[in-house]
């Protein structure tokens, strides 16, 4: 060993570890490397570990992550997905977040990010990403996450990151979430507009000639009716949508098949939830989960009405042509 300079005795201390997402080497200390300095990675000896939520969708990267964490005296709490990272937040407390900006969509880690801020104002917010093209993304992302680290990062980098944030937490304003109904009644005519846009891109729908008034005449009374039970108390029963009853005869009679009243709930579905994404500033995440089941149960709620409407004008349509005096 005595023919061996110093920099050679550290890489081959050091195990390779390869960053799926990226395709890139990430040099990762072994155990012996990071013993000696996780007092001053962490939260050092004496007191609580913090508490880090990790939100990563690929499995090798954040075994990784959490490896790291862990190596550096955090408790890391790691999730695959949005949904179980809401889940967390909502139900436990922690000191900070470190999310994949997708995960797998594009925008996923501000998602993360933003209901940590709501639900836990005073905890660290970082956002890891291989992407730095997206500056639309990271521009939104700027004024929720307290720092943006580019993959890939070296582990030493990324548990000082960390506890830089935690040692001089950054001061936020507090801000009044607003409820899921409130959202969509201020952006009904954005979620109308939405909604319009992906149906002039639909052939078989865009195939029925109407004017913009005849299609979308019946969105305005539809979502009132999920606004209403958005807010009614969640034990409370709802009354089923008369004005989805009314839409589904209109659209027998202005010519739609079955199949076209299917496409045009669920396109309607989609709109609903972009307008919830691209507010998600203000969104109770706190309430968010339930409120996403209940426009899911409200709209195939209202779905089912519409179809029997349709239904019962077509048996009473073939009815009467086939007691017409025509026919008889």
């Amino acid at each position: 060993m005595s023919g061996v300079d110093a920099p050679k005795i550290v890489m081959m201390k050091e195990v390779l570890v390869c960053n799926i997402e990226q395709t890139n080497l990430v040099k990762f200390p072994t155990l012996s490397d990071t013993e000696d300095r996780d007092a001053s990675q962490g939260g050092g000896s004496s007191g609580p570990m913090p508490r880090v939520l990790l939100a990563e969708d690929d499995p090798a990267v954040r075994s990784m992550l959490q490896a790291t964490l862990e190596r550096g005296g955090y408790e890391v709490v790691a999730v695959p997905n949005v949904r179980d990272a809401l889940r967390c937040i909502a139900t436990e407390k922690f000191d900070a977040v470190l999310s994949d900006l997708h995960m797998p969509k594009a925008g996923d880690g501000f998602t993360v990010v933003s209901a940590m801020r709501h639900t836990h104002p005073h905890a660290a917010t970082l956002v890891l990403t291989g992407h730095p093209a997206i500056e639309e993304a990271l521009a939104a992302i700027r004024f929720q996450a307290d720092e943006i680290l580019m993959k890939p990062i070296q582990p030493d980098s990324l548990r000082e990151a960390i506890r830089a944030k935690l040692v001089k937490p950054v001061a936020h304003m507090p801000t009044t979430p607003e409820s899921v109904a409130s959202i969509l009644e201020h952006g009904l005519s954005a979620t109308i507009q939405y909604w319009m846009t992906l149906v002039e891109q639909d052939e078989e729908l865009s195939s029925v000639p109407l004017s913009f008034e005849d299609r979308t005449g019946h969105l305005s009374n539809l979502i009132a009716d999920l606004i209403f039970r958005l807010r009614l108390p969640r034990t409370a029963k709802a009354d089923a949508s008369a004005s989805a009853r009314q839409h589904g005869d209109l659209r027998r009679r202005q010519g739609y098949t079955a199949a076209m009243l299917v496409e045009e709930s669920r396109i309607l579905q989609v709109s609903i939830f972009n307008t919830l994404q691209n507010n998600l500033a203000k969104v109770d995440f706190s309430k968010l989960l339930l409120d996403e089941i209940t426009i899911a149960d409200e709209v195939h709620s209202q779905l089912k009405q519409a179809m029997l409407s349709y239904s019962t004008s077509v048996l009473t349509a073939t009815g009467s042509r086939q007691h017409s005096p025509m026919n008889a």
